[in-house]
């Protein structure tokens, strides 16, 4: 079953800032679960689903209007573009050719800069039973990035209650691209800390990085610091630890996955609620995931019209490391995209009851 329901305003505040309601499109399988969307930011909305008792649980943080998420800076289910992440010092080099692009944290550009792409309308193009498909131009120049750039978000639920996210991307100058939604999860339900969520990481290196976020040095090893998620464990058991045991605001870091994890073969990462009625795995055709733990999510307006709290959500974003168009040593595919080339990413959040 599919619904469409353009957000209907009573004031202007309710609108969007070009003048026209937001529209939103529900999706719904056989199983009970329905996934929200909006076109402003191709934003993921919410997710809900059924648990074996039989009430159903929002797994995802949200605003209680489509005009509030204005109103937040913390990408709240956002597709975020053109570069996901940090790059440092608001720029980037390609064939000699240095580019300023424009900072939009401190002197350095985050996810794509202060007018990126979660700020924007993206036109719906393909709607069925099943997905919804969005497309966005981005013009040469758009927040200092060269090149003209048409991408496409594909969001299909399926009857085995994945959400499966497709990005496509072409441009005619070469140009760095990272795409992610920044969805932050809470498997307990609205208003809890997800620090009693297990979960498991398959990754045997992360970027440590500093308190601008960007990486302060090469990939580390994972062996004995608080940042080892390949077995299950809580975010709260070695929380507020660094990689010298001393104490830090939490996780916000960068890590490089497992060759063997795909789209669809091996999983990236599993999540798991407190209560344990509910586990998502993640999958992915990125090479790293950024683990938030939800540092700095006070005063977002919240769902049920109040604001969450720090650490009432966490987020698992598909990416390349942070600064990749600076650091081509690392070890990964390119982030660079050329003309005549197609961006392919995909990302899959399979969502169980137990």
């Amino acid at each position: 079953m599919l619904k469409n329901d353009a957000a209907s305003p009573s004031s202007v505040d309710q609108l969007a800032p070009d003048g026209h309601p937001f529209e939103l499109t529900e999706l719904h399988n056989k199983a009970g679960m329905s996934v929200t969307l909006m076109d402003w930011g191709a934003t993921w909305l919410s997710a809900i689903l059924p648990l074996k008792g039989g009430e159903k649980r929002e797994l995802l943080l949200g605003c209680q209007t489509p005009a509030d998420y204005l109103r937040q800076r913390a990408y709240l289910g956002a597709t975020v573009g053109r570069y996901a992440n940090r790059i440092a010092k608001a720029q980037i080099t390609v064939e000699g050719e240095t580019f300023h692009l424009i900072a939009n944290q401190g002197e350095n550009q985050l996810h794509g800069g202060p007018e990126g792409f979660h700020t924007r309308r993206w036109k719906k193009v393909k709607q069925d039973e099943k997905q919804v498909t969005y497309q966005l131009f981005s013009p040469d120049g758009d927040q200092g990035f060269p090149g003209n750039l048409t991408v496409e978000a594909q969001y299909l639920l399926t009857e085995d209650n994945r959400l499966e996210i497709h990005y496509q991307a072409q441009v005619d100058k070469t140009c760095p691209v990272n795409l992610t939604n920044h969805a932050y999860f809470n498997l307990d339900g609205e208003g809890k800390d997800v620090r009693g969520h297990r979960l498991q990481l398959f990754a045997d290196r992360y970027l440590p990085s500093g308190s601008d976020g960007l990486p302060i040095g090469g990939l580390e090893s994972v062996e004995r610091t608080g940042m080892d998620f390949r077995q299950a464990k809580t975010l709260a058991r070695d929380f507020l630890k660094d990689r010298c045991q001393q104490r830090v605001k939490g996780y916000d870091h960068a890590y490089l996955l497992h060759r063997t994890c795909g789209a669809t073969e091996s999983p990236a990462a599993h999540l798991w609620s407190s209560d344990n009625q509910v586990q998502m795995s993640v999958y992915t055709t990125a090479p790293a995931l950024q683990l938030y733990s939800g540092n700095s999510l006070s005063g977002a307006p919240a769902r049920n019209g109040g604001t969450y709290a720090n650490y009432t959500g966490v987020a698992l974003e598909s990416e390349f490391l942070p600064d990749s168009p600076n650091h081509p040593e690392w070890p990964q595919p390119d982030c660079w995209l050329k003309p005549g080339k197609v961006y392919h990413s995909t990302t899959v959040y399979h969502f169980i009851a137990l």
